[in-house]
C-alpha cells in the first residue's frame, strides 16, 4: 500500500497541483477523494486533519501537511529523487517567490470565475439561513461564501479577478519569453509550473483560453507541459469542471 494519502476534491485546483508533482516525483500516492456536494471537508473527521476546512491535505504515515505549496515544499524536502527544486539558494528563494505570487494572485482569483459559472448553483435554491450557517461552518472560507452569496460574485470582484488573472498570466509569459526555455524559471521543471498550471487548464476550461492561447510563449508552455504523462493522470476524466457541469453550462 502507498504510504501518502492525498485528500482532494478532484476539480480542485490546488489538489491537481499537488496530484501533478506526487505524478512528476513518482511517488506512489492512494487518492481519496472528498465529498465536496456534500461537505465532507466540513465534517469532524476531516477537520480532525485539516482544521482549515479545504483540501488537499496529505498524509504521510502518521504525518499530516496541509496547504497545497507547503506540500509542495514538504516532498520535495524529503522525498529527493526526481527533485524539482534548484539546487541553488538563490534559485530556491526565487522559487519560492514565484509560489508565493502565484497562492496570492491567480489562485485565489480562479475561484471566483470558477464559482460564478458552476459551482453556485449548488446553492441557487437553498434557504437563505441554511446558506448563512454553512458560509459560518467554513473556518477560513466563511466570508469567501458570504462575498459570493447564492447569486455569485459582484461585478466589481469578478471583474478584479479576471485582472488578476490576466497580470499573472503576462508575469508568466514575461519570464517564458525572457529567458527562452521551456519551464518557467528556465531549462528546470520546478514545483512552480504545477503550482500555476491547475489554473491555467481551469482558465481554458471557463472559455478563458484567449488570455492563455493569446501569448505565444504561454501557449506553448501550457501545449508542451500537456503531452507529458503527469498531466494526463492529474487531469483525469472528471477532473474538469465542464466534466461535470456540461460546456455550455452559464
Amino acid at each position: 500500500m502507498a504510504k501518502i494519502t492525498l485528500y482532494c476534491f478532484p476539480q480542485s485546483t490546488c489538489s491537481q497541483k499537488v496530484r501533478l508533482a506526487l505524478w512528476e516525483k513518482a511517488i506512489p500516492f492512494e487518492e481519496r477523494h472528498v465529498d465536496h456536494k456534500n461537505r465532507e471537508h466540513l465534517s469532524d473527521w476531516y477537520l480532525k486533519l485539516n482544521p482549515n476546512g479545504v483540501v488537499p491535505t496529505l498524509t504521510d504515515g502518521d504525518d499530516v501537511i496541509i496547504d497545497s505549496s507547503v506540500i509542495l515544499e514538504y516532498l520535495e524536502d524529503v522525498y529527493t529523487d526526481h527533485g524539482m527544486s534548484p539546487d541553488n539558494p538563490v534559485k530556491r528563494a526565487h522559487m519560492r517567490k514565484w509560489l508565493r505570487y502565484l497562492e496570492e494572485v491567480p489562485t485565489p482569483a480562479i475561484r471566483v470565475p470558477s464559482f460564478n459559472k458552476h459551482l453556485a448553483k449548488r446553492y441557487e435554491n437553498m434557504a437563505d439561513d441554511a446558506y448563512q450557517q454553512m458560509a459560518e461552518a467554513h473556518p477560513v472560507r466563511k466570508h469567501f461564501y458570504q462575498r459570493m452569496n447564492k447569486t455569485g460574485f459582484s461585478a466589481e470582484e469578478t471583474a478584479e479577478a479576471i485582472d488578476r488573472l490576466d497580470s499573472a498570466a503576462q508575469r508568466v509569459a514575461d519570464a517564458l519569453e525572457a529567458h527562452g526555455k521551456d519551464w518557467i524559471m528556465g531549462e528546470m521543471l520546478t514545483i512552480v509550473d504545477p503550482a500555476y498550471m491547475p489554473t491555467v487548464d481551469r482558465m481554458i476550461d471557463l472559455g478563458l483560453g484567449d488570455m492563455i492561447f493569446d501569448r505565444p510563449a504561454l501557449k506553448a508552455w501550457y501545449e508542451r507541459y500537456a503531452q507529458r504523462p503527469a498531466f494526463q493522470k492529474t487531469f483525469y476524466e472528471g477532473a474538469r469542471l465542464t466534466d461535470i457541469f456540461g460546456k455550455d453550462a452559464a
